[in-house]
This record gives structure tokens, C-alpha cells and sequence, in this order.
């Protein structure tokens, strides 16, 4: 065979796995910023709701002064929300901030003039609102981060994708409890 005709072959080789590699990488590139600027939204509403949150443990404070351990509690797990440093440790601090919320929206059922203060309505709203952002967050954060994951795991982007230094991404997840909760909703009946 010519020597001429394996060296073109050769750069032929070369500038396909050139090709692979160079769209692997970019591909790898785009999903990973798909990523972090999913994550970069649950942050703004994060922040968001924490902000919510003085107002709302303020007004309710107003109404139910005894209840002290509800309040300790809220602002202890937004302080941990907005230290939150990944996925893991902020879906942990979520799960914490809901379930103390819920006592400081408990505490506001007992207080029938706290339910109609047309501040706390409106913090409710404002929270409710922010509340489905998030929810909307996490999933487009969850899509892109399955999309990044499963790229990273197949032929031929597993080959490149760690030794690129790119990293399987953790999911925003809901944990079991809450999922049972969520699963469990009550029936409604007319």
C-alpha cells in the first residue's frame, strides 16, 4: 500500500477523534452551565423566601408571643438555607425550613384575626408564589442535571468527561418523608 494513501487515512483517523472530542467537550460544556444556571435560579428564589421569612415570623410573633420554639426553629433553618454550600447540604436546609414553616403556618390557624391581616395574606401569597418558583427551579435543575449525568455516562463522552474534569451532579431530591406526605394527599370529596 502507497504510504502516502495510510498517511491520509491516518489524518483521516486523527481529525474524526478530533472532531468527537471537540463536540463531546463543547456538548459537556453547554450542560454543564445548563446546570449551574438552573442552580444559580434555586438560589435567587432561596434567597428570596428567606427573605419572606422575617416578615412573616414577625407578623406572626405579633399574634403569638408564647410560641418562641416555632420562631427559634424558622430562623435556625433559614440560617442554614442561606449557608447552604451544594445540592446536598441545601436540600437538607429546604427540607428543614418546610417542615418549620408549616409549625409557623400552624401557630397562624389558631389566630383567626392573625388569618385575616391582610399583611399576613399577602406574605402568604408572596411565599406561596416563591414556593412554586423553587419547585419549578429544582426540576429544570434536575433535567439538566440527568441530561449532564447521562452524557457523562456514555460512549464516547464517558471517556473524556472526568478526564475534562467535568463531575456527575448531584439532584435537588425531596426527601422520603415529604415524598410520602406528598403522595398521601388528602381526598377531596364534594
Amino acid at each position: 500500500m502507497d504510504p502516502a494513501i495510510i498517511w491520509i487515512i491516518i489524518g483521516c483517523v486523527v481529525m474524526a477523534l478530533i472532531a468527537i472530542i471537540w463536540s463531546t467537550y463543547n456538548r459537556l460544556v453547554k450542560l454543564n452551565e445548563q446546570v449551574n444556571e438552573a442552580w444559580s435560579d434555586i438560589t435567587v428564589q432561596l434567597k428570596y423566601r428567606a427573605d419572606l421569612i422575617p416578615n412573616v415570623v414577625e407578623t406572626v410573633k405579633g399574634y403569638a408571643k408564647h410560641e418562641k420554639e416555632a420562631f427559634k426553629d424558622v430562623t435556625e433553618a433559614r440560617s442554614q438555607v442561606m449557608g447552604a454550600k451544594n445540592v446536598k447540604s441545601a436540600a437538607e436546609a429546604e427540607d428543614a425550613l418546610t417542615a418549620s414553616l408549616s409549625k409557623i403556618f400552624a401557630i397562624a390557624e389558631a389566630y383567626p384575626e392573625l388569618k385575616a391581616n391582610e399583611n399576613f395574606k399577602e406574605l402568604q401569597k408572596q411565599l406561596q408564589d416563591v414556593e412554586d418558583k423553587i419547585q419549578a427551579a429544582r426540576r429544570f435543575y434536575n433535567a439538566g442535571a440527568k441530561e449532564l449525568n447521562v452524557k457523562m455516562k456514555v460512549f464516547p463522552s464517558n471517556v473524556f468527561a472526568k478526564r475534562l474534569g467535568f463531575k456527575v451532579r448531584d439532584y435537588f431530591e425531596v426527601k422520603e418523608a415529604e415524598a410520602a406526605r406528598i403522595a398521601d394527599a388528602p381526598e377531596v370529596k364534594f
